[in-house]
């Protein structure tokens, strides 16, 4: 059999498509398609000729005319060309050759298909496309699905906007339920417009109900984001009234929609959810009366507050649960729905939460004392930061051990910072929505007592911080609080608690009530009355917008403007193409704080979608733009643009890191720090290190937050030289102030409640938590006011495990952690040998001083000799005895410590070979290490990291199985108990005080509780004390207590100049008084 001989040129056969037969044609064109790849360049003088046989209608083989056509424009680089005589070619294109030709031009055909559909679709455009090009998209359609390609298939469907075609390929599919997943998981990330994507999850909704077993998690969760509250409720009522497995599944969704903390849908899903019948009044009275904490150590007024607040709670509840209209529901049911509506309330899940952060707190307060030791309490600016770091290290725990152990220090706080101090006590309750308002109730604004604004107006930000996105029951006061002051800082912080208490409610109420604030045009007030507004309209994208614009167009205070341009943005929080015409028309204003606030409405409202003309546009703005802060503001905002892929941010702002505007430096590491917060990627650490050591000190102290958020809960053999980085930075007294703050700020950061929460971009299902974008949005306004950087509490969420029975209390689970167990543990606390070592600082000494020291120790050893002379020999025995008697007892211990060092010698070599070897040989043999297991056992509730959750998984005999199906072992977990006829053992025998360290009291009132229950939410039992209200003056000492041996025995006379002024001032003024 004889080879195939490759022909050397085409000339012969082109000759032959000049020839009037058609065979002769047919027989060129058949061998010309063979060889068209080798002789393209000589085709490509004849293709004139070969387009004419194309066109030709009648000629049989115009197909074949197409294809080779199609072939030389592709090797001449036409590929448009190419891919119209391709479609042109029929079935003569074959689309599952695998060669670089046909995979090029299917490419293009696929990207030129979907232009035109998102144009016919999304835009609607009047668009003509080409039968031919549907016709073989649908041709790759079937092949995906014929080689059981079906995540390609649904990926051109999705690309393509071709719904049909989605429905078709999840029907065809072998596994259905993980092709849904795949639809889901792809439309979630990567489809752009709004519009559609709420189209496929109300298809993909459809299909999954039309499965065998309805997957309601993820039906619930598609409803949420399309804001369906009665369908959702519907669910959840068909479950309850289920079997037993059922009830559990409803109880995994209600923890599922509060991770998502939009609580404005739980509240439209509790009202349509049947009505709990009200108990008799007598039950309703003793659980008040129940409810009730005992007296705080504010006396009277904590215990008139504590007794409002609980009485105040069951009527709250009723009025949440029951809806005019809704259907009674069976006795048998009421507790089932108790629970449920427990759940969605946040009542539960907060429990949990701070039972949690109690008893797994490993903040080390070592930390805290070396910062305080290294800062000057003169320097506002560090010692704020320092309280700020107590306070994120210690979120959501109650434990304020800290300020306690230091209030004098604390009372350094003045003005603003005493603001900010007291709203950290906020950040470190968190969560304490019931004992919230009698936890701070020393500090809050009361009648007939005039106290400083600037703790009264604190305090009411600490309670909406306290109850941040669950303040339903503080509104009222807030409300109340605000419309009762004139003073422009108490309304300060009434309108940032207010906001944060009501977060995304949109209540036209409360909405007036600040901008009777924001009309009064004071520049306190003002701007947090925009940032408030915007919290209260949080996502809505409210036509109150304009309202707030036009304001900003004409009040004159940078601060109301600034304050307005946040709140803008918090309004397009998660709205995308329906905030372009308010970016339009902020980005053309004059004013640079309007387009400050352009960046920030772009960045929010376009929060991790990726969207390539929102990353164009910031990206424009940041290489264009006149103003320093417009483009600091662009280039930040690029990291919520790019949350959804946090790899691609350092990519993007690789160049922009080095730019030579230091503003665009610190743009690019916050940026960074924003997108890729808690992932430890490899690339955002490289990048942020390097700028660590730039020249301008924001551009550090703005790395090292970056870093401090990326690199949260990394394993410590990470974060090590890092923290070494902070503490060095900290100690060193010619370091810059700014970089100092960022330094002392990024030591809390890592370290965040009790190093047991992180920086929770999204929730267990995948969405984006509203309050978390919205808190890390907030805090980075602290680069004009500090105290807005508290607001990064809210970003937090417990990176725990926490497991719960039927009855909603948490058994002890054992899982196993395919991982070292170095890998994920604790970082070890801080010597105190290491912090001295940190803390030591070399003084330095004049010549003048040491000179004059030498002179005084000479003096000294003179007049000891004279003394020693006049003693007397009396005097010389009785000190030659003690010189003797102190050597002795060191001479009798060491004898002995050698014998009982020289006896375990001996015991440990019995079997050395020689005596004369034996006392050294364990000296010279090296200890063997022990080998660390590749694996260990955990018990839940514990904590367990972002990286560690693909480790850890359930036994394979494990009595307790999420009821939810391939549910991560990480969050609140419903576990399903496989042998319930065998007793349970519960995590923790009672609810511990949430800072029963703090004073004895409660330490025995919690050994009381844990004897009497098992499982107690932790709001509900008694909260220690306060710290005193640091910081008073002595003039309010005096006219305040009324009692002068008071003020004297508190110690406010200490300073030389408050010395001075009691004597010129303060006594004559008592005289007058009578105060005497």
């Amino acid at each position: 059999m004889t080879a195939a001989v490759m022909p050397s040129s085409a000339a012969g056969l082109l000759t032959l498509l000049q020839e009037e037969n058609d065979e002769l044609k047919h027989y060129a064109l058949i061998h010309l398609n063979k060889v068209v790849h080798e002789f393209w360049y000589q085709i490509s003088s004849y293709i004139g000729s070969v387009e004419a046989l194309y066109e030709d209608d009648e000629f049989r083989d115009r197909e074949l005319a197409a294809l080779i056509a199609s072939k030389v424009f592709y090797h001449l680089g036409e590929l448009d060309s190419a891919l119209t005589y391709a479609l042109g070619a029929g079935s003569h294109f074959n689309v599952d050759e695998q060669s670089e030709y046909v995979q090029t031009l299917i490419a293009r055909c696929l990207d030129q298909y979907f232009e035109l559909r998102v144009k016919q679709v999304e835009q609607k455009e009047q668009v003509d496309i080409d039968p031919r090009l549907v016709s073989m998209v649908e041709r790759m359609l079937n092949r995906c699905c014929e080689h059981a390609q079906f995540e390609q298939a649904v990926g051109v469907a999705l690309e393509g906007r071709r719904l049909d075609k989605l429905e078709e390929v999840v029907s065809r599919s072998n596994d259905q339920a993980a092709t849904l997943s795949y639809a889901l998981r792809v439309c979630q990330q990567l489809v752009v417009n709004r519009d559609f994507r709420q189209q496929v999850l109300r298809m993909l909704i459809r299909l999954y109900e039309d499965t065998f077993e309805p997957q309601y998690v993820v039906i619930c969760q598609c409803l949420m984001f399309l804001d369906d509250a009665p369908e959702v409720a519907k669910i959840l009522t068909k479950l309850i009234n289920g079997s037993g497995d059922d009830v559990l599944l409803a109880y995994q969704i209600a923890f599922d929609l509060v991770d998502n903390e939009l609580q404005s849908f739980i509240t439209k899903v509790q009202e349509q959810l049947p009505k709990i019948p009200e108990p008799p009044p007598a039950a309703v009275s003793g659980a008040a009366d129940g409810a009730a904490a005992p007296p705080a150590a504010d006396g009277d007024t904590a215990t008139a507050m504590d007794t409002d607040a609980a009485a105040a709670a069951p009527a709250t509840a009723a009025d949440a649960i029951g809806a005019p209209g809704a259907s009674e529901v069976a006795p048998e049911l009421v507790d089932k729905l108790t629970k449920l509506q427990d759940i969605l309330s946040g009542k539960t899940p907060i429990a949990l939460t701070l039972e949690f952060l109690y008893h797994h707190n490993k903040a080390d307060l070592q930390i805290l004392k070396n910062i305080k030791g290294a800062v000057d309490a003169r320097v506002s600016v560090s010692h704020s930061a320092t309280i700020l770091a107590n306070a994120l290290m210690h979120a959501g725990t109650s434990i304020d051990a800290f300020l306690r152990e230091n209030l004098e220090w604390l009372s350094r706080a003045t003005n603003w910072a005493k603001f900010s101090a007291t709203a950290g006590l906020g950040v470190i309750h968190r969560g304490q929505l019931q004992q919230g308002k009698a936890l701070m109730a020393p500090y809050l604004p009361r009648d007939g007592h005039t106290g400083s604004p600037y703790s009264e107006g604190g305090a009411l930000y600490a309670l909406g911080l306290i109850t941040a996105n669950h303040g339903a029951a503080m509104q009222q006061f807030l409300v109340e609080s605000l419309r009762n002051s004139s003073n422009p800082i108490i309304q300060h912080g009434a309108c940032l608690g207010l906001g944060l208490a009501a977060l995304g409610t949109n209540d036209d109420e409360i909405f007036e009530d600040m901008k009777n604030v924001l009309y009064t045009d004071d520049a306190v007030a003002g701007e947090a009355a925009g940032i408030g507004m915007g919290l209260l309209c949080c996502g809505t994208g409210s036509d109150k917008a304009q309202e707030m614009l036009a304001y900003a167009h004409d009040t004159q205070h940078e601060k109301i403007i600034r304050g307005l341009a946040m709140g803008l943005a918090l309004i397009s929080y998660g709205i995308e193409e329906a905030a372009d015409t308010l970016i339009e028309q902020m980005s053309r204003e004059q004013d640079p704080i309007l387009r400050y606030g352009a960046m920030y409405v772009l960045g929010l409202a376009y929060r991790g979608t990726g969207n390539n003309a929102a990353v164009q546009r910031l990206l424009h703005f940041a290489v264009t733009d006149v103003s320093d802060d417009v483009r600091r503001a662009a280039v930040l905002c690029l990291g919520f643009v790019l949350m959804g892929a946090p790899e691609q941010c350092p990519k993007i702002v690789l160049l922009l890191a080095e730019s030579f505007n230091p503003h665009m430096r610190y743009g690019a590491a916050m940026a960074v720090g924003l997108a890729c917060a808690g992932t430890g990627l490899r690339e955002a650490v490289s990048l942020l290190e390097g700028m660590l050591n730039d020249n301008t000190d924001f551009v550090r102290q703005g790395a090292s937050i970056a870093l401090a958020l990326v690199l949260g809960q990394q394993p410590e053999s990470v974060v090590e030289p890092f923290r070494k980085k902070l503490m060095k930075s900290i100690t060193n007294k010619h370091e810059e102030v700014m970089a100092r703050m960022g330094s002392i700020m990024a030591a809390g950061i890592l370290d965040t409640g009790g190093r047991n929460t992180n920086i929770g971009l999204r929730s267990g299902s995948g969405y984006f938590r509203r309050t978390s974008v919205v808190g890390l949005a907030v805090f980075t306004g602290y680069w004009y006011w500090y105290p807005l950087s508290y607001f990064l509490s809210l970003s937090l969420a417990p990176t725990a495990l926490i497991g719960l029975d039927k009855h909603l209390k948490p058994p002890k689970v054992q899982l196993a952690c395919n991982a070292r167990p170095s890998l994920f543990a604790y970082p070890p606390p801080v010597t105190t040998e290491a912090s001295k070592e940190v803390t030591k600082v070399e003084k330095a000494v004049l010549s003048t001083t040491a000179r004059a020291k030498e002179r005084q120790k000479k003096k000294d050893a003179e007049k000891q000799k004279q003394e020693a002379a006049a003693a007397g020999k009396d005097g010389k025995a009785d000190a030659g005895a003690m010189d003797v008697d102190q050597p002795k007892a060191e001479a009798d211990s060491k004898p002995a410590a050698a014998a009982d060092g020289a006896a375990s010698t001996a015991d440990a070599s019995k079997d050395a070979v020689g005596d004369k070897a034996a006392p050294s040989s364990d000296k010279d043999k090296p200890k063997e290490k022990e080998k660390e297991p590749s694996s260990f056992t955990m018990t839940a509730p514990c904590r367990v990291v972002p990286h560690q959750v693909k480790h850890v998984s359930f036994p394979p005999n494990s009595r307790w199985v999420p009821v939810k199906r391939g549910a991560a072992p990480w969050g609140i977990l419903v576990l399903k108990d496989l042998r319930p006829d065998e007793p349970v053992e519960y995590a923790g025998s009672g609810a511990a005080t949430t800072a029963a360290a703090a004073t004895p009291g409660a330490a025995g009132d919690a050994a009381g509780r844990a004897a009497g229950q098992q499982q107690q939410p932790k709001q509900q039992e008694q909260e220690p004390a306060p710290p005193a209200p640091f910081g008073k003056f002595w003039w309010q000492l005096v006219f305040g207590v009324g009692n002068f041996s008071q003020c004297i025995l508190q110690g406010c006379f200490d300073s030389r100049w408050t010395r001075v002024l009691l004597v010129l001032i303060v006594i004559p003024q008592c005289c007058c008084h009578n105060v005497f």
